[in-house]
């Protein structure tokens, strides 16, 4: 008879966390069993992230107000997560952003292999063995034609689901999945939610964090809200006021979509543009005219293109041969550091590209000069600058802390305020509100509204049809790199209606 596998039972008392004299957990009392599948809410700055990194023993409580921390799995018992760690698989946007921040560039096999190996980095040969394990966890998140492709040429949705399969790779006795469904298109996001149901045949435990309500799994049994560092409410899912924890979807009215003139002025157009990231063509055939005072949003599934196209757009990728991209006062001999210091730009991969000892004050001066950290000291330009770009998004009591203080969704923030901080004519924004609660992203889409109004000209990629500005003007559709449609928004009316 083949043995049954014991889950890990997790028992949390008297838990405090302090970081850089920040409290960030305060009395956490939690018992995870085995069969449980909790879902784990809570506003921005709440603690959510440090919690679970704190279950899966990558940081430490307190020591001084006597936390209990009890692993229990068979006949095993431990009093720290160090014994357990092999047994505690986390799947989370910080752990992605270390394949960014290391150019950790392999293909899809091997990183989900360093799952079964345990390792961070392929240190050895993949077996036969190893290889029909692989493709057998592929199949159940279906990545099997992701295979044989390098991990950094992959959409970020794609990644996430990528490190889910290798986390369950490593036969996990518990999961921890951080913002899991966030940068999902409605294929893959409904892939996971197949993936999360199965899970309830098993008595693998897992936590999920979340931010939006379609984002909770049918198979969650229980849910826990944190709020300020502090347990709020926890208990059966089918109990819980969920509708409280996620706030209002909407608020106000709609504003009329925005027709810019025919004759504005071109900040970006590209020709027949090809672009190949590792030999892979990422972007095939892309003619998109680009002018001032137009809002477009790009949109289509993972691995569609959308990061390549923004990212080349600001001028990280080049266009292949055949193709043209021009840039406003881009010039030969001109610096293209000229354009991208009038370009605002909010992306995942500048959250993984900023060193975390950095304090926010910096990050927002830095996005004056188009540079990560800063060459030089500020001047009282920047400064001043910065004040007032952390002012309008509601940062200035953060400007002092380093990033390693914040939330995910804090950072966030932080790159909207860099984006605006030289009130640049052109914002190019990539998945610009994933990973944020509700009033903070019903704010932000607000601030944007007001950009727009004030004559901003906005790029925007993302996969909530909700998250589009009012008054947008052009969409481009994209599949497998090449336009569906290029053009005028073709539904106003409901493309804008998220009514806020």
């Amino acid at each position: 008879m083949r043995a049954v596998k014991a889950y890990l039972d997790v028992r949390l008392r008297h838990i405090f966390l302090t970081r850089d004299d920040h409290p960030v957990l305060r009395g956490i009392d939690w018992h995870i069993r085995p069969g449980q599948r909790w879902v784990l809410v809570g506003a921005n700055g709440a603690g959510k992230t440090q919690l679970l990194k704190l279950i899966a023993g990558a940081v430490w409580p307190d020591p001084d107000r006597k936390p209990v921390r009890h692993y229990r799995w068979g006949r095993q018992r431990r009093t720290t997560p160090f014994e357990a760690q092999d047994e505690i698989a986390y799947v989370g946007p910080e752990r992605q952003d270390r394949y960014e921040r290391y150019g950790w560039n392999h293909t899809v096999e091997e990183v989900i292999g360093t799952g079964l190996h345990r390792t961070d980095i392929p240190l050895q040969a993949l077996g036969t063995a190893d290889r029909r394990s692989i493709a057998a966890t592929a199949r159940r998140l279906d990545l099997d034609a992701l295979l044989p492709r390098r991990f950094l040429t992959l959409s970020h949705g794609e990644r996430r689901l990528v490190l889910l399969a290798r986390a369950l790779a490593s036969r996990p006795r518990l999961l921890l999945m951080d913002e899991l469904l966030n940068g999902l298109d409605a294929a893959r996001h409904a892939v996971a939610l197949r993936f999360l149901a199965a899970t309830g045949r098993s008595q693998l435990p897992w936590v999920l964090s979340v931010h939006r309500p379609q984002d909770v799994p049918a198979s969650a049994t229980h849910g826990l809200l944190l709020a300020a560092g502090r347990i709020a409410w926890r208990g059966s899912l089918a109990r819980a006021p969920l509708r409280d924890w996620f706030g209002d979807a909407t608020s106000g009215a709609a504003a009329p979509a925005r027709r810019s003139g025919a004759r504005a002025r071109v900040l970006v157009r590209l020709t027949d543009a090809d672009v190949y990231l590792d030999e892979h063509r990422v972007l095939d055939g892309i003619t998109l005219t680009i002018r001032r005072g137009e809002c477009w949003v790009i949109h289509g599934p993972n691995g569609s293109g959308k990061t390549s196209l923004i990212r080349t757009l600001y001028g990280d990728h080049g266009v292949a041969a055949g193709g043209r991209i021009e840039r406003a006062g881009i010039t030969p001999g001109v610096p293209l550091e000229n354009f991208k210091r009038l370009v605002g730009l909010v992306a995942p991969h500048l959250q993984a590209d900023h060193p975390r000892d950095l304090t926010v004050a910096e990050v927002v001066q830095s996005g004056r000069h188009a540079s990560i950290g800063l060459v030089d000291a500020p001047s009282a330009a920047d400064r001043a600058a910065a004040r007032a770009a952390l002012a309008f998004f509601g940062m200035s009591g953060y400007a002092g802390r380093s990033l390693a203080q914040l939330s995910y969704g804090q950072m966030r923030r932080v790159l909207f305020a860099r984006a605006r901080v030289g009130k640049p004519p052109l914002l190019l924004l990539d998945e610009p509100y994933a990973g944020l609660d509700a009033p903070t992203r019903h704010v932000l889409m607000r601030h944007l509204d007001e950009l727009i109004a004030a004559g901003t000209t906005v790029v925007m990629a993302t996969h909530n049809r909700e998250e589009w500005p009012a008054a947008v003007t052009h969409e481009l559709a994209l599949s497998r790199g090449r336009p569906v449609w290029c053009g005028p928004v073709r539904t106003p009316a409901t493309t804008s209606a998220r009514a806020r």
